[in-house]
C-alpha cells in the first residue's frame, strides 16, 4: 500500500508556546486514519501544521511527506495544487452563495489549471450527498448545520484531493446527524482519497477509521489499529465514556462501541 502522507518529528509553536512536541503518523492510500484526543491537545493545530497554514507567529518544523516529497517549504497553494485539503472546523462556506456555487469554487483551482472536465466530481458529491442535490439552488447560509458539512466536504471533493483532512467534522451537530455524517466518511472509502479525521467524539471516529493516533499535549501517547485502541482501557477509560467491565462484557474490537 502506497504512504500519502507521513508526519516526521513534527512540531509547532506559538512564541515560546510549544502547541507539537516530536509528532509523526503516516496515511496510507485509501486508508481512514484518525487523531483523537482532548481540547487543546493539538489536534487542530496539527492539521493546520501539515496543510501550511498556521495562524500569523505560529512556526513548525520537521518534515511533511507529501507522495514521497518533502512539502514542509511549499506555500499552502501549491500544496492544494498536489491535491492535498483542509476541510477546517469553521467550514468556511460561502453563505450567500448557492450550493451549486460552493461547490464550483471548489473546482476553481482545476478550471484554472485548464481542466477541461473540472466539474466531473459533481455527480460523486450529489451521489454522496443526496440533499446537496435537492438543496443545490438554495443559499448556503440557510443550511442546516449537518447540511452545511456536508457542502464542506462536498466542495473539497470537488478539487479531486488525494488527501484530504477534516477537521471535527461532527462539531455542533445533534447525535443523529452526526451518525449520518460518519457514515458518508466511512463511504469517502469508495472515491479512493485518503483521509486524515481530527475528531472529538473518539468512539463515531474509531468506528469508520482504520488506524488511530492519541494525542495529549501535543504528542502521540497511544497509536494502532483502529479496533485495537477502541478496546485499549485507557481510551475507554479517557475517551470513550465506558467502565472496563462492560467492554469485557461486551469484547474486544469496534464493536463493542457500535
Amino acid at each position: 500500500m502506497s504512504v500519502i502522507l507521513e508526519v516526521k518529528d513534527f512540531h509547532a509553536s506559538y512564541g515560546k508556546v510549544d502547541a507539537l512536541s516530536g509528532v509523526n503518523l503516516k496515511v496510507d492510500a485509501g486508508e481512514i486514519v484518525t487523531v483523537i484526543g482532548p481540547n487543546g491537545a493539538g489536534k487542530s493545530t496539527m492539521l493546520n501544521a501539515v496543510m501550511g497554514a498556521l495562524p500569523a507567529g505560529g512556526v513548525a518544523r520537521g518534515a511533511v511527506c507529501y507522495l514521497g516529497s518533502d512539502v514542509s517549504a511549499m506555500p499552502i497553494e501549491r500544496r492544494v495544487a498536489q491535491g492535498m485539503c483542509l476541510v477546517p472546523e469553521n467550514r468556511e462556506l460561502f453563505s450567500s452563495m448557492t450550493v451549486e456555487d460552493n461547490l464550483m469554487l471548489g473546482a476553481y483551482r482545476r478550471r484554472q489549471a485548464g481542466d477541461k472536465n473540472y466539474l466531473d466530481q459533481t455527480d460523486v458529491v450529489f451521489g454522496l450527498f443526496p440533499r446537496l442535490k435537492e438543496r443545490r439552488r438554495q443559499e448556503a447560509g440557510t443550511l442546516s448545520g449537518g447540511e452545511r458539512q456536508m457542502l464542506a466536504v462536498g466542495r473539497a471533493l470537488m478539487g479531486k484531493p488525494q488527501l484530504l483532512m477534516l477537521d471535527e467534522p461532527s462539531l455542533g451537530l445533534a447525535p443523529l446527524i452526526v451518525k449520518e455524517i460518519f457514515h458518508i466518511i466511512s463511504d469517502l472509502r469508495k472515491t479512493g482519497v485518503a483521509i486524515l479525521l481530527v475528531e472529538q467524539n473518539a468512539r463515531a471516529a474509531l468506528q469508520v477509521a482504520d488506524y488511530g493516533y492519541v494525542i495529549e499535549t501535543g504528542e502521540i501517547v497511544l497509536e494502532g489499529a483502529a479496533s485495537e485502541l477502541a478496546a485499549n482501557p485507557r481510551v475507554i477509560e479517557s475517551y470513550l465514556g465506558l467502565a472496563k467491565k462492560e467492554t469485557t462484557a461486551a469484547g474486544h474490537g469496534a464493536q463493542a462501541f457500535a
